[in-house]
């Protein structure tokens, strides 16, 4: 091929598409382009006009077997395949993976031959290196498997003056003082004390002092045990108190400086515990107490109010004309009235905490009063001195003196601890342990027989209650309030009993309280439950009150069953009958069901009376069983406007007689077999008895509750008679009778009857006609029976009808009413 054709088609490859992989450089350099080479170029880099008519290209394999350096040395290194869009990346790469294969096969090569000598470093310098690199990162670096931190830490074990190790016992002593302080209280502080004093806190109090700040800070109710375990540690080790005191001081000047109130009262009210366990002097609290109120500010005056809460019993003892000077300011401030009201009753409080003797805010809690008076170590550092903070403690530095210094303090340690680490609790040495244990075993039987049978915490607690509620301005406040008190486990009901006692002593009802009630409802299911529990209690025990709190009760509930703070199904307690309720509890239902009415509407409330899940807790309420309570029920919501909710116990009604028409015949042809054996004992010779509906097959036995019948005339006329079902003994006349409540004999002959709405007897022959009581087929069609007397009845010309009597009742002027009586009416009169 010539060289002009040559170089002619050389230049086409440098184009950045479509280019087939070319061979590196090396394997291609000094070969020329071959006949059969040049139409494959040209068939590849000639596109066609139209992209779309272009034909399909050949395939890839095709165009690769066609390549002579593919085929040519087999024994070279395959081009590594690389699938890339961009061809010039795709080179690249293809490029650097060639090479990077040609440089492990030429050092394969030159292992095998000698050639090349290997560099690999040891596993000790290894292991050093990255050692060194976790050392470097203040983060501790990246992960590293525990297997392998294991073998780098026993390697650098080996050198216990390196800095290496040093490092890692510096991190093992930062987590275990965070883990010891993270984890005390009062009940394990006498074992956790024995382990801190196993650590280097010499060299660690900086971290000790940086651990037990931040604690307190995120968790200040267990200020006085921080409080605690530093006054412990400074009786043996007074440089590590020191250095908590000055921190703490020198946090509090900064914060104050900065205005930050959080950081103030947190580091405010560690300072008070300080001086309570007798590490820091009184004089710092005068002085914080001095510069809070020199210029008071509410927040000021609040950190102050704090501090004074906590170092008040402390300073009343041991500073009593410097306590008092601190109330007189505060009693100067509180009548300047410059500060927010919110200011001024925390002043009022104070005071009334101090009149109380911080009896709520004691010095030194039980059960950390843990060292003896003559081992206190008593810091006198002020807010005006020049303070070391000791920043560069809480940082890693290698000391060339490690070993000997560890030496010296686990000398110390022997010294505090005693011989054995493990038993350091009830060693001699440990002079905090042993007087704990023996004040322990004094008081713990004083603890066992101590019971309060005076009620005092409740006493205080319902005062409280009763406060907060008199000093709220809105429900939200109280409600805010109210759920930081402080009530213990199981005694929610007071705070229910509060607030309902609360509203009934209003002159009239205030919204206030209703309001408060429904926020406590639906905050929280153990409030609902108490509320529940209130009503039901009140429904039992109103009749105790007087018409305004009864009044003021009834529309404190009103408004929690309508706003659906509680659960209507509370109203399953009230059974509306004339037996089970008095005139307070229908007042006080009344009371309730119009404040619902109010709120809801009568058709609301109409609606909620209809749920079907609910009407088993409305069953009391709407009775359905007893037609005479069914009636009681209608007449009572009738007269209070609620005639709508009635509608179903009306309709009971109207199907009343025809259910209970059937059910006696029932009755009657299932006891007509056995009625000869009793009707002996109980009724007399003649056939004129008649079935109680209204009994069933057991209460025959019980006599006490037998139904006589009396007639109830003065003049008897010679056929006619009344049963009452109240009475308990026969009548003497011979002509009456007594029934019992499971007659036996066989009903009398079928005539025509009359049924009143609550009567038992037959009504005359002509009409026959049924209401909404009758349970039994009537007697014989020449007798009566009344309800309440034993008199025979007059003629029955004269008989009148009433809705809710259980038999027709005489003219007014010849008619006597004896409830309940169990003898004869007087003989009969003339006139």
């Amino acid at each position: 091929m010539p060289r002009s054709l040559s170089r002619s088609v050389s230049p086409r490859p440098r184009s950045p598409s479509l280019s087939p992989p070319r061979p590196d450089s090396r394997s291609s350099r000094g070969r020329s382009l071959t006949p059969d080479d040049i139409p494959a170029y040209k068939r590849k880099r000639s596109p066609s006009p139209n992209p779309r008519d272009r034909p399909a290209s050949p395939p890839t394999r095709r165009r690769r077997s066609q390549s002579p350096y593919r085929n040519s040395n087999r024994a070279e290194i395959d081009r590594p395949n690389v699938k890339d869009i961009d061809p010039n990346r795709r080179r690249a790469r293809e490029n650097a993976l060639l090479e990077k294969q040609i440089n492990m096969a030429l050092a394969d090569d030159g292992d095998a031959d000698g050639t090349v000598a290997t560099t690999k470093k040891s596993a000790d310098e290894i292991a050093r290196a990255e050692f060194a690199k976790l050392l470097g990162s203040r983060s501790g670096g990246a992960y590293i498997p525990p297997a392998k931190l294991r073998a780098m830490q026993a390697e650098a074990a080996k050198d216990k003056t390196s800095a290496e190790y040093q490092r890692i016992s510096w991190d093992a002593l930062k987590k275990s003082i965070n883990g010891l302080i993270n984890k005390v209280n009062i009940s394990n502080i006498k074992h956790i004390v024995p382990e801190l004093f196993g650590e280097n806190l010499i060299r660690g109090r900086g971290l000790f002092a940086r651990s037990v700040m931040r604690a307190q800070a995120s968790s200040l109710p267990f200020t006085p045990v921080f409080a605690a375990l530093v006054a412990i540690i400074n009786t043996k080790l007074p440089q590590v108190g020191e250095l908590v005191l000055i921190r703490l001081i020198s946090q509090f000047r900064r914060a104050y400086k900065r205005n930050d109130k959080t950081v103030c009262h947190a580091t405010s009210t560690f300072i008070a515990h300080l001086c309570n366990q007798y590490v820091a002097h009184e004089i710092v609290a005068l002085q914080i107490l001095l510069l809070c109120l020199d210029r008071p500010t509410d927040d000021s005056i609040e950190v102050a109010v704090g501090f004074m809460r906590e170092v008040g019993q402390f300073l009343s003892e041991n500073s009593p004309k410097a306590n008092n000077t601190v109330f007189e300011r505060f009693r100067a401030v509180l009548h300047e009235g410059q500060i927010s009201k919110r200011c001024q009753y925390m002043i009022e409080v104070l005071f009334q905490v101090r009149k109380d003797k911080y009896k709520d805010n004691p010095a030194v809690p039980e059960g950390l009063d843990l060292v003896e008076e003559e081992e206190q170590i008593t810091h006198r550092v002020t807010l005006d001195d020049e303070l070391q903070v000791q920043e560069s403690l809480n940082l890693f530095k290698a000391d060339p003196n490690f070993v000997q210094n560890e030496e010296r303090y686990n000398a110390i340690k022997r010294e505090i601890l005693g011989d054995s680490d493990d038993e350091s609790g009830t060693e001699s040495g440990s002079e905090y342990s042993e007087s704990e244990d023996d004040e322990d075993e004094d008081v713990a039987p004083e603890k066992a027989g101590i019971q309060d049978m005076t009620e005092t915490n409740l006493i205080n607690l319902r005062r409280t209650i009763y406060l907060t509620i008199m000093n709220s301005l809105n429900f939200e406040e109280a409600v805010h309030k109210l759920m930081k008190v402080n009530i213990p486990e199981g005694r929610e009901i007071e705070l229910c009993n509060m607030v309902i006692e609360c509203c009934s002593q209003e002159r009239t009802y205030s919204n206030f309280y209703g309001l408060i009630g429904e926020r406590f409802c639906k905050l929280h299911r153990i409030w609902t439950d108490a509320f529940q529990e209130a009503f039901q209690k009140y429904y039992d025990t109103i009749h105790r009150y007087e018409t305004n709190k009864l009044r003021n009760i009834g529309r404190f509930f009103g408004h929690l069953l309508a706003s659906d703070g509680i659960s209507w199904a509370v109203l399953h307690v009230v059974h509306m009958n004339e037996e089970e309720t008095t005139s307070s509890s229908r007042i006080f239902v009344k009371i309730v069901l119009q404040e619902m009415v109010e709120e809801m509407g009568i058709n609301r409330v109409a609606e909620r009376f209809r749920i079907p899940d609910l009407k088993p807790a409305f069953a009391g309420m709407f009775p359905m069983d007893n037609p005479k309570n069914a009636r009681f029920s209608i007449n009572y919501f009738t007269s209070i406007g609620m005639g709508k909710v009635t509608e179903d116990m009306r309709e009971y009604l109207q199907n009343a007689p025809k259910l209970l028409a059937a059910q006696q015949a029932a009755l009657a042809a299932a006891e007509s077999s056995d009625s000869d054996t009793d009707s002996s004992s109980d009724i007399s010779s003649s056939s004129d008895s008649d079935s109680d509906t209204d009994s069933d097959a057991s209460s025959y036995s019980r006599r006490s509750r037998r139904r006589r019948y009396s007639s109830d005339s003065r003049s008897p006329p010679p056929q006619r008679r009344r049963y009452s079902s109240d009475s308990r003994s026969p009548s003497p006349p011979p002509r009456r009778r007594q029934y019992s409540d499971e007659p036996r004999s066989p009903s009398p002959p079928p005539r025509r009857r009359r049924y009143s709405d609550d009567s038992r007897s037959p009504s005359p022959p002509p009409r026959r006609r049924y209401s909404g009581d009758s349970r039994s087929p009537s007697p014989p069609p020449r007798r009566r029976y009344a309800d309440d007397s034993r008199s025979p009845s007059p003629p029955p010309h004269r008989r009148r009808y009433s809705d809710d009597s259980r038999s027709p009742s005489p003219p007014p002027r010849r008619r006597r009413y004896s409830d309940n009586s169990r003898s004869p009416s007087p003989p009969p009169r003339r006139r």
